[in-house]
């Protein structure tokens, strides 16, 4: 098919396509029986709540001089940018809903509180991996374990059944745009300390 040929509502189209994809995706991973994984995956969720892991390891990177601390002040700087940018923009101009996790049947062992903002994209991931992508960018050997943790919080989002799986994407790709615009921020201003 040529740009030519495409029939309206192509777009429409494509993008119901996705939305059932999602959907199907969370639910696969709501019906599957986990029970080892739940409380491990049910705790990582609540423990990146508000970035707290991400700043407890800011604070520890910031406790070194040199890149461990431009590290940690790039970290901080891309998770401001992250933050900001899903929760005042993102989950205002799309305003999706939350999943229906009861209708899905995720197990109750499963459960974090359902956050009141809108689903997507995923705030928790958006945060996770611009943390990670950033520090890993200024202290590569930190990167690879940062950005595991990361995915696994934005995979224990759909675990606990708060995200869709797309929410949680876009919250990853917003992340690695965040740590850029943060890496170019610190990288002018660190520029005259040099």
């Amino acid at each position: 098919m040529t740009a030519e040929t495409v029939e309206p509502g192509t777009g429409r189209a494509v993008l119901r396509d996705l939305r059932a994809v999602d959907g199907a995706v969370y639910a696969a991973v709501a019906a599957t029986p986990t029970p080892t994984l739940d409380t491990a995956l049910r705790r990582l969720s609540t423990a990146a709540n508000h970035s707290k892991i991400s700043f407890a390891a800011a604070a520890a990177l910031a406790l070194v001089p040199g890149r461990p601390r431009r590290a940690a002040l790039a970290g901080l700087g891309a998770i401001a940018v992250a933050s900001a940018s899903a929760n005042l923009l993102g989950k205002r101009l799309v305003r999706r809903q939350r999943p229906d996790r009861e209708a899905a049947r995720v197990a109750v062992s499963r459960h974090v509180p359902m956050p009141d903002s809108a689903s997507f994209p995923s705030g928790h991931t958006a945060s996770a991996v611009a943390f990670a992508a950033a520090v890993g960018a200024v202290l590569p050997g930190v990167g690879v374990p940062l950005g595991a943790l990361a995915g696994a919080v934005g995979y224990s989002r759909v675990h606990t059944g708060v995200h869709y799986p797309g929410d949680v994407a876009a919250g990853a790709v917003l992340g690695v745009a965040s740590a850029g615009v943060s890496l170019a921020a610190v990288t002018w201003v660190t520029a005259g300390e040099r």
